[in-house]
């Protein structure tokens, strides 16, 4: 799972010839024209090739894969999670998109001591924010402000920042 990141989840399925909804996250599957995602069922990554797809919104695909080829088998799938290989991604310019940086860890770059893993990025609100799972299992919000990144390492998956006094004890 590290080689990869969560995009989205499958939905109900879309009449009878194996289509889903797809309510992603990311749309990288469609900025760099990707063959396949993984599909997580049964806690394992399955790679499931694109036989077409086709926008519905901003936030929303119908999905054909290969050999789905009927509504029971596409049944199957609903709910599942689907994952992008971040080899593949569009970002090799340095830049990560928010759902790449899910799960990241967090480091404090004062204390030296490991924060916690990012789960989620919260951008309902002008500050966007880190929602980081801390060792002992409690969910913080940490701000994801630049002046406080001190630096993000794409090959250790780890994000040095400074973080506020204070803030881990509210």
């Amino acid at each position: 799972m590290p080689e990869t990141f969560k995009i989205g989840r499958l939905g109900k399925t879309h009449g009878v010839k194996g289509e889903l909804t797809f309510h992603f996250t990311d749309d990288v599957f469609d900025r760099v024209e990707a063959d396949y995602v993984f599909v997580e069922t049964e806690g394992l990554l399955v790679p499931f090739f694109f036989e077409e797809y086709r926008f519905r919104n901003e936030e929303t695909a119908l999905v054909k894969f290969e050999g789905i080829d009927d509504a029971t088998r596409a049944a199957q799938l609903t709910g599942c999670d689907v994952y992008f290989p971040r080899e593949l991604t569009d970002s090799g310019d340095g830049e990560l998109t928010w759902t790449e940086i899910v799960g990241f860890t967090i480091a404090d770059s004062i204390s030296g001591q490991t924060v916690g893993e990012v789960t989620g990025v919260d951008l309902s609100t002008i500050n966007t924010l880190f929602e980081v799972r801390t060792p002992d299992g409690q969910t913080v919000l940490i701000p994801a402000n630049d002046e406080l990144i001190n630096d993000i390492n794409r090959q250790e998956r780890c994000i040095t920042m400074r973080i506020p006094e204070g803030l881990m004890e509210l």
